[in-house]
């Protein structure tokens, strides 16, 4: 990363960097960790939290997310206070952060991602079961439209039921109630918050495709604030960039959102980016499935100049071959449009239907 200039309108020089978070317990560590870094790399700076309002997402809680219709549920509050200077960077989930940001911001970080796989939570009575042990109509916690319509497919002898909450939340509801045998969620969120003993079991590729980004924290600045931009690019993992622009480029072609099952797979291995990307109707009985790769191993060149700002689906990475990102949103563009060449979009917008009816 380039060094800081210290400038004075708008100098980082003795004034503190302020990072926005949302209220949840999950929130604040995930934006400690991205602070901890940063001091690291920057120990003359002097970085502040600033604990954001509840999102519109943290107080709707008795309707499920794919009702709501929002992408940005989580995150709109966070923007307003970054578009009013009154924080410079604010740190996602990158699964929470829509493929098309409002003008004006960019994704100037993504962190190396932790492992982002889908896992199961037991009530402690299911203790040392796996799903398919689970007895029959054994009811299985989860909000997300994409685990239901996987597992659904899977486990036809389980019944899926909406779960809202924080992770606290929902394991309270899990723990403290007879309501559910199991909950689903994403193994990084509990390892972040030091619960990875309570994985029962981890959801491979063959059980559950991940959602878009997950497990990948994502640093929103202002897409001007070239200073600011530096200073954040320094936490880029390039691996972690090319696998979720594949994915998130995946998503955007297939215009889908919390709305409707779509589910991805990533591995880089060798130069080579594998996505693996399928779209699910609401019940898993119908879905389509393809897997594509490309090469990603391309020299840095240095593209200084108007190339500065180039954004794909969203992230801003400088330090990052321009040639390998746009090889991996081609790659999600391509792979979008096989399954959309094979009927995605019939499937999609049954899905829609379906969903906005329920």
């Amino acid at each position: 990363a380039e060094p800081l200039l210290p400038q004075e309108e708008n100098g980082v020089d003795g004034r503190a960097i302020r990072v926005g978070t949302r209220r949840s317990q999950l929130a604040r560590i995930q934006t400690d960790s991205v602070v901890t870094m940063l001091r690291e790399l920057y120990p003359d700076l002097h970085f502040e939290i600033a604990v954001a309002m509840s999102t519109t997402g943290d107080k709707i809680l008795d309707t499920a997310l794919s009702k709501i219709g929002e992408k940005s549920l989580f995150t709109k509050e966070l923007e307003n206070a970054l578009e009013r200077n009154e924080v410079d960077l604010v740190v996602h989930s990158l699964k929470d952060l829509p493929t098309s940001l409002p003008p004006g911001f960019t994704i100037g970080a993504v962190c190396k991602r932790e492992n982002p796989l889908d896992a199961v939570v037991f009530h402690p009575k299911n203790c040392g079961k796996t799903l398919s042990l689970l007895p029959e109509k054994s009811v299985v916690g989860t909000s997300s439209l994409r685990r239901a319509a996987q597992l659904k497919k899977k486990f036809p002898h389980l019944e899926f039921r909406d779960i809202r909450g924080n992770l606290n939340t929902r394991l309270k509801k899990l723990d403290e109630k007879e309501d559910f045998s199991a909950i689903i969620l994403a193994a990084a969120g509990l390892k972040r918050m030091g619960w990875e003993n309570r994985i029962g079991q981890l959801l491979g590729p063959e059980d559950c495709l991940y959602a878009v980004g997950q497990g990948a924290l994502a640093v929103e600045v202002r897409a001007k604030d070239q200073e600011i931009l530096n200073m954040v690019s320094a936490l880029h993992d390039a691996d972690t960039v090319l696998c979720c622009i594949a994915e998130r480029a995946f998503m955007k072609h297939l215009e889908g959102g919390c709305s409707v099952p779509v589910a991805v797979n990533t591995l880089l291995k060798d130069g080579q980016l594998y996505l693996t990307g399928a779209v699910y109707s609401l019940d898993g009985s119908d879905s389509l499935k393809e897997t594509m790769q490309t090469g990603v191993s391309y020299p840095h060149q240095n593209e200084d100049g108007p190339n500065d700002d180039v954004q794909h689906v969203g992230i801003t990475a400088k330090n990052v071959p321009g040639q390998a990102q746009e090889a991996a949103e081609n790659l999600g563009v391509e792979l979008a449009g096989l399954l959309l060449s094979k009927g995605a979009k019939h499937i999609l917008s049954v899905a829609r239907q379906l969903n906005d009816a329920r």
